[in-house]
């Protein structure tokens, strides 16, 4: 008898950790839109990680990236969902349990959106449909958003939520991104399984819109971080100091930081980092401005002071503007600095 309950024991953190169900399940239908460097790595990854019996449906404006991943999950080692091609926002989220979408700004969240709910009604059965934004838009776009979906399926047939990432397109591709979750209380155990299948850790910030308040208080900070750390290690090496020993004292005393000791601006401090790679790849300084200007408005309508804001602002803007920095990671500010290299 102990021998059968360790067993059923084993049995269960086995399934647990597969991020399946020890009980019968129907056959699940997910829709991924959104096919850029991030959302395609994770689709790959969602796919390659549901069930066979599951179906997960694409679509991008892009079709050529849509039939290469396509090609990819078709041609990968066993397992992995049916995988099939959409024209449309609209026809591929029609009969979809699960809508996932990982879109630039909030203007194409909203426009896939209206055509995903002209497409999608009330399930058939007594479930609900679940919408999955991955995108990185200001909280109240993302809220219209919510509404639209609540007023197109009306009583719980259809929850929007926020879950947007940190982990760029390294943690995509490796499947560890960390998901900052805006979700009622009693859908995270539903959403989770899910967002797991692309990242490892999913954080549950609160109500629908507070995913996206930590993600860009977050990044609202790292983007002033990543301003000083590179004027820091650019006034130290100035003074005379070698650069790793001075990131050294730094990442022992009060100044660390993620810039400082982990993405450090400047090149041979940090072998893994891009600035040791000519700023390539990494989090390119396009997409911190975007994250920038987004938590400055989040922050007007929430009535909350940005002191340095403005001139971080005008930092990322004049450094994207000069060729040796325009496309590279956000780190290249030091370059713009004039910090030797």
């Amino acid at each position: 008898m102990k021998s059968n309950t360790r067993l059923w024991s084993q049995l269960q953190r086995a399934a647990h950790a597969r991020g399946f169900s020890t009980t019968s399940r129907r056959l699940d239908n997910y829709t991924f839109i959104g096919l850029g460097q991030m959302g395609y790595q994770m689709a790959r990854n969602l796919q390659a990680k549901l069930s066979p019996s599951d179906t997960v449906r694409l679509f991008d404006i892009n079709k050529a990236a849509m039939q290469k991943l396509a090609e990819e999950m078709k041609t990968q080692q066993a397992g992995g969902a049916a995988v099939q091609l959409s024209q449309t926002a609209e026809e591929a989220s029609k009969d979809a349990d699960t809508v996932i979408t990982c879109l630039p700004e909030p203007q194409h969240v909203k426009s896939a959106y209206e055509s995903i709910l002209r497409g999608v009604g009330a399930p058939k059965d007594t479930s609900s449909r679940l919408f999955i934004d991955c995108s990185t838009i200001d909280p109240s776009s993302s809220r219209e958003v919510a509404g639209a979906v609540s007023s197109a399926l009306p009583d719980a047939k259809g929850h929007f939520v926020d879950a947007p990432m940190s982990g760029g397109v390294v943690g995509a591709t490796a499947g560890t991104l960390t998901f900052m979750l805006g979700a009622p209380e009693s859908l995270v155990s539903r959403i989770e399984p899910i967002l797991l299948r692309m990242g490892k850790r999913v954080l549950h910030c609160g109500p629908q819109g507070t995913g996206l308040s930590a993600k860009l208080a977050n990044n609202y900070l790292l983007a002033i971080n990543n301003i000083a750390t590179a004027e820091a290690m650019n006034l130290g090496i100035r003074w005379g100091l070698d650069p790793k020993v001075l990131a050294g004292v730094i990442n022992v005393s009060t100044g660390k930081c993620w810039p400082s000791e982990v993405n450090n601006p400047v090149p041979g401090v940090v072998e893994t980092a891009p600035s040791s790679r000519d700023y390539k790849g990494g989090f390119g300084i396009g997409l911190m401005r975007k994250d920038l200007r987004l938590a400055m408005l989040a922050a007007q309508e929430a009535d909350a002071k940005l002191a340095l804001a403005d001139r971080a602002k005008e930092v990322y803007e004049e450094a994207e503007k000069e060729e040796q920095c325009k496309g590279r990671d956000f780190s290249v500010v030091y370059r713009w600095l004039g910090g030797k290299e």
